[in-house]
């Protein structure tokens, strides 16, 4: 809690400690920088409530269909245990019965879906795709997708915004502000498509705190989130320089807890 109000990091993947720094690693390797912090829950934990953080939506990401089901599994047991945490869950495109692991998904009671085009490779407007935004949006469950990469062309916004037009009843987070390292572009394209919010993680770090505000505006306070993308960086590092941003005391309440709990049913 920062000065009476509660904060909400909307963006933290988290991994069974056996294999935390690899996987951590393994990310930052493919972003070509190191991580700040270690994958494990326990990382996340006390370098969040340190700087007052009071809850985490948690996530990972399935490589191959088959590491579905484990990694939801892994995600709704760390929410049980802990109340501070709300859980999404994972889906590939490539699975043999997308509904299927949907179904277990949110019998898990996971409260949207995670994709990474990028690192999932697949583009968002595949074909193979529009299972899981069929049942996304016919289920009212909000998918947070990775958006943007000037190095590829999975998740760049000409294929985020015919999937936003087609599926208008579908609520996508755009990490990122919408468009990591394609900012400019995803702003003139997306930010007037009203099922299309944001979150501001993995973006402080790499362009000026003022642009920050300014494509936070532009979104409109009301749909954007705090994220901070740990364990790529830390939530003591982001939550500061977030603070920092010049935002009105209205917008910050909004991007930093009204927001996330509104979209993921979270209460406090």
């Amino acid at each position: 809690m920062i000065n009476g109000q509660r904060v909400i990091d909307s963006h933290c993947h988290i991994y069974p400690d056996k294999i935390a720094l690899r996987a951590a690693e393994g990310t930052g390797k493919f972003y070509e920088f190191s991580p700040a912090g270690n994958g494990t829950l326990a990382g996340l934990i006390e370098d969040g409530t340190a700087v007052g953080i009071d809850h985490f939506v948690v996530q990972s990401v399935a490589t191959t269909p088959h590491q579905v089901r484990s990694i939801n599994e892994f995600i709704a047991n760390a929410v049980a245990a802990d109340s501070r945490l709300t859980g999404l869950g994972t889906l590939h495109p490539d699975s043999e019965d997308i509904a299927a692991d949907f179904a277990h998904l949110c019998e898990l009671g996971l409260k949207g879906v995670k994709l990474h085009p990028d690192i999932q490779r697949f583009k968002i407007d595949d074909y193979r795709c529009l299972k899981i935004y069929e049942l996304c949006e016919a289920a009212g469950l909000p998918i947070l997708l990775h958006t943007g990469d000037s190095r590829f062309d999975f998740s760049n916004p000409n294929r985020v915004l015919p999937i936003l037009k087609i599926y208008t009843e579908l609520t996508v987070i755009g990490a990122h502000l919408g468009g990591w390292s394609v900012w400019d572009e995803a702003e003139k394209t997306l930010a007037d498509l009203p099922n299309f919010y944001v979150d501001c993680s993995s973006c402080m770090p790499f362009i000026d705190h003022m642009r920050v505000r300014d494509i936070i505006r532009r979104y409109g306070a009301r749909r954007v989130l705090f994220g901070t993308d740990y364990p790529m960086f830390l939530p003591s590092k982001e939550l500061p320089d977030f603070l920092a941003l010049g935002l009105t005391d209205e917008e910050t309440r909004l991007i930093l807890h009204d927001n996330a709990c509104r979209l993921y049913h979270i209460t406090d």
